[in-house]
């Protein structure tokens, strides 16, 4: 095991540029995982941890052992508490980071059931609130996430720390919305636009079918071609003096009311 204690190590500098990076990460085809739990879903979803930066002063041994058993092609690295608290991006990662190699997965890679709930976010721009929906669609047992037209990296670690891990529970795929629209129009699944406009309260819709629940920014909404998609259009009702809520809220309240509707 390779020990490190410098911050000017060329390796603790690279481990700090794919989290502020995203540029680095494509370039490197690399993105960074923290936590245990997080790198726990992230190896049992078939990634590979290329280097692993283990902290003994913070990480349960045991716990580190076992995910290392999971990645034994990875090289490991000992970073001493200081140094650990640097690199990592958030506190509380139980003195483990991982660099794990990208693994994108396609459309043609979904395999959905007979019939699938979707989550499809077009152009949602926060990585917070993408994390969020991503663990709303774990909770619900969505099939797969579909960011269409997305602002923000599938990897950025703020994703990655909001989602809990999600992006890699959940089959999420980016994709064009066109290329998103073709796909759901093809196996039939019916898409469901969440807009205030021209639209149906969202518990009065059937969503026991194949179902893709679409959502877009709080700021503009949805583009013109998924509205003229659309088998219908659904909206929450809000009683208050505002018009619209968190995108990460919408889609938790939406997904499980699919839910409901579905277990009867």
């Amino acid at each position: 095991m390779e020990i490190i204690t410098s911050a000017q190590n060329p390796k603790i500098k690279n481990l700090l540029l794919l989290q502020e990076k995203s540029k680095a990460r494509r370039e490197q085809g690399l993105f960074v995982v923290e936590g245990r739990r997080e790198l726990q879903h992230c190896l049992e979803a078939g990634y590979k941890a290329r280097t692993v930066f283990v902290c003994p002063e913070i990480a349960d041994s045991s716990e580190v052992m076992d995910l290392l058993a999971r990645s034994e092609e990875s090289s490991v690295i000992e970073i001493p508490e200081q140094l650990y608290r640097k690199a990592a991006y958030r506190e509380s990662t139980e003195g483990i980071i991982a660099e794990v190699e990208y693994k994108s997965l396609r459309l043609e890679d979904l395999h959905l059931p007979e019939k699938p709930l979707v989550m499809v976010l077009e152009s949602v721009e926060k990585p917070g609130n993408l994390g969020a929906v991503l663990r709303s669609a774990d909770a619900a047992g969505a099939d797969a996430v579909l960011l269409c037209d997305p602002l923000t990296d599938l990897y950025n670690p703020n994703l990655i720390r909001a989602s809990i891990g999600a992006v890699f529970t959940v089959p999420t795929v980016a994709v064009s919305s066109e290329e998103a629209i073709a796909f759901l129009q093809a196996r039939g699944i019916q898409i469901l636009t969440a807009q205030l406009q021209d639209s149906s309260l969202y518990y009065d819709v059937d969503m026991t079918r194949g179902t893709a629940l679409v959502m877009g920014t709080e700021s503009t909404g949805l583009t013109d071609q998924w509205r003229k998609a659309a088998s219908a259009h659904i909206r929450i009702p809000m009683l208050g003096r505002l018009d619209s809520l968190n995108v990460s809220v919408s889609a938790a309240i939406l997904l499980f009311e699919a839910v409901r509707q579905r277990q009867g």
